[in-house]
């Protein structure tokens, strides 16, 4: 898979907004990587050096319209922690 096929979206949200202070970038990512390739994707896409990367299957939740069941689709999230003082610019905007 290409880099850009694994890194699918940057997450936004509260709790990683506080990460991103400690250095660790959240994203979505291809359910079919693995930890490696997810590291090698973020060096070549942003031209960092990841320290770590943590890699965790998110289930789906039950959700309901009306009379009929669901459950919103099962994905992957990655946590990258980069060295002191690297940064990636497609968080600094938001």
């Amino acid at each position: 898979m290409r880099p850009d096929q694994i890194i699918i979206a940057p997450i936004v949200t509260e709790k990683s907004s506080a990460e991103r202070e400690l250095g660790k970038y959240t994203f979505v990512v291809d359910k079919r990587a693995n930890k490696i390739q997810v590291e090698e994707a973020i060096k070549s896409l942003f031209k960092v050096n990841p320290i770590a990367c943590n890699v965790v299957n998110v289930k789906g939740k039950p959700k309901r319209l009306r009379q009929a069941a669901g459950k919103t689709s099962s994905w992957k999230k990655a946590v990258v922690t980069l060295k002191e003082g690297e940064t990636i610019s497609v968080f600094e905007g938001a």
